[in-house]
């Protein structure tokens, strides 16, 4: 059940707040680096979807627990971005990320089931 309270609430000023200027350099360098990551993303999804031969050599080599030859696998698909690769039994995380003026600006991470 419900009341109304015919009590009248104090009223409390409050002032205009000054925001600093913004400068969007940095959100628009991000955006475009990030368009670069979601490429080069696109790239190994296409090589991962197109060839099970491919999947089972990468899938192996993780099973084996064999980093050196997943990244290999990985890099010889020809992105240019730098990649973070995790896998475990259940599945594959690839993490790309990208820097502008020597900060990191975007990452863009793709999780994958394989189990």
């Amino acid at each position: 059940m419900y009341y109304w309270c015919p009590c009248q609430y104090p009223y409390y000023y409050v002032p205009m707040r000054q925001y600093p200027p913004v400068d969007p350099n940095l959100l628009y360098q991000s955006a475009n680096e990030t368009k670069k990551l979601m490429k080069d993303a696109s790239v190994v999804l296409q090589k991962l979807s197109e060839s099970k031969e491919f999947d089972e050599k990468l899938m192996y080599a993780a099973q084996a627990s064999d980093m050196e030859e997943v990244n290999r696998l990985i890099d010889s698909i020809g992105v240019t971005s730098k990649i973070n690769i995790h896998f475990n039994p259940d599945g594959l995380r690839l993490t790309f990320s990208s820097q502008v003026s020597s900060t990191d600006c975007c990452r863009l991470v793709i999780a994958l089931r394989w189990r």
